[in-house]
């Protein structure tokens, strides 16, 4: 599959957002389905693709924007290929998860009010809790579960991930650590 920029991929055709509305009937009681597929297919919700799904489904643009606002799991800002969710629950955050996402954020270079790298390769954002308690402080990239995190277990990690992404399917270094 070819890997295009979000703005590239913009400046052509429809086509992927056509084929979701068709599989959802063009059918506005669909929306939020048709939202999240068109979210997984650009990681994120282009506000030229809100206005042209409400003109396919027969509904305002306000409407549409007013579903993709309400809900958290939307976003109207570029995302990264990987998620990092650093965990700011009592737990971690008494174990230290502020120092963990210190580390994330100057690894990746990102400047306040920043989330995002410049090529799309890593969001960061806390939440609440991720239910990893036991391993405070931790955080997840994607699904993964990572526990135990310190600044050095953060680089390694980070590494791991930038590996991959350079030269294929590189070791993480850190096969069967998590949590340790």
């Amino acid at each position: 599959m070819e890997k295009l920029e979000p703005e590239v991929a913009l400046g052509r055709s429809f086509e992927k957002v056509n084929a979701i509305l068709e599989k959802h009937g063009y059918d506005s009681t669909n929306l939020i389905a048709i939202l999240q597929e068109i979210q997984e297919e650009y990681r994120y919700l282009p506000e030229e693709i809100l206005t042209y799904v409400a003109t396919a489904l027969r509904v305002s643009p306000a409407y549409v924007y007013g579903v993709a606002t309400f809900y958290a799991q939307f976003s109207l800002k570029p995302k990264g290929k990987h998620i990092i969710r650093v965990c700011d629950g009592t737990a971690c955050h008494v174990k230290g998860s502020e120092k963990v996402l210190k580390a994330v954020r100057e690894y990746l270079g990102l400047r306040e009010g920043e989330n995002t790298t410049p090529d799309l390769l890593f969001t960061v954002e806390t939440v609440a809790c991720i239910g990893a308690c036991a391993l405070a402080p931790a955080l997840m990239v994607d699904e993964e579960v990572h526990g135990l995190m310190d600044e050095e277990k953060v680089q390694k990690l980070l590494e791991s991930y930038m590996e991959r992404e350079e030269g294929g399917e590189a070791s993480d270094g850190l096969q069967g650590q998590k949590g340790a």
